[in-house]
């Protein structure tokens, strides 16, 4: 075991020296097209009554950018609505082992979602599965890009990811 510490450091060396003599990474094709998500924007939505609670209007202001490197998209955003107001961290990225958009949030609620995404022409869908009183519901957010400033947006939810009610709509504006 005590050669381990240097097996781990001969082996860092390598991945370095391999990187110096190769360039830093560059971003893939894919990640071009979150483009759209990069600014501020304003959204607007209607949320449902049902298990989620008694419905109500919500509105978020959410500005985002890309993280150094080109890999990452970075959103922080500020939301009020009738369950609370509060603030939220998302990180948008594409996974090429999944071939799949990544989305990770992390909100003031103590909320943390992990979805994945994928784009067909103006119409962005991200799943995940979200947890509810102890049961694992199915979630889909779907954005449907009406200009290069607006989209409108659905969520929606399944207990057995056939059948979908929906939690919330509503319209996001670029500023």
């Amino acid at each position: 075991m005590k050669y381990a510490g240097m097996i781990f450091a001969a082996v860092w060396m390598l991945s370095v020296t391999a990187t110096a003599q190769m360039g830093p990474p560059k971003p893939g094709p894919e990640l071009k097209k979150l483009d759209v998500f990069v600014g501020t924007w304003s959204l607007d939505g209607n949320m449902k009554p049902g298990t989620m609670g008694s419905g109500g209007s919500m509105s978020e202001n959410e500005k985002c950018e890309w993280m150094e490197g080109g890999f990452f998209v970075v959103c922080n955003s500020e939301y009020k609505s009738s369950m609370g107001n509060g603030v939220g961290l998302a990180v948008m990225g594409y996974s090429p082992d999944d071939k799949v958009y990544t989305y990770r949030e992390f909100n003031s609620f103590g909320e943390f979602e992990d979805s994945k995404g994928s784009v067909d022409g103006d119409t962005w869908t991200w799943t995940a599965d979200e947890k509810m009183g102890g049961m694992t519901m199915k979630g889909r957010f779907t954005m449907k890009m009406t200009s290069a400033s607006s989209y409108t947006f659905m969520f929606e939810m399944s207990q057995d990811g056939t059948k979908w009610s929906s939690v919330m709509d509503g319209k996001a504006t670029k500023k």
